[in-house]
């Protein structure tokens, strides 16, 4: 099944909670989402900022 904003949310909002439970400060990552599974990178970026904005945890996105 492809992700949906909702449940790209969801999971964001999973990974800040075992980050912040488990001592996670940075995190690296692709574009999630918008590649195959074809979600708008603006709105997944949106997303990723509103769940981390509370947090110091660094995220640091790569595209190729």
């Amino acid at each position: 099944h492809k992700p949906t904003y909702d449940s790209m949310r969801k999971s964001l909002e999973a990974m800040k909670t075992h980050c912040l439970n488990n001592g996670v400060t940075d995190i690296s990552m692709p574009r999630i989402g918008c590649g195959l599974d074809g979600l708008d990178w603006s709105k997944v970026s949106a997303i990723l900022g509103e769940v981390f904005e509370d947090t110091d945890i660094k995220i640091t996105v790569y595209t190729l």
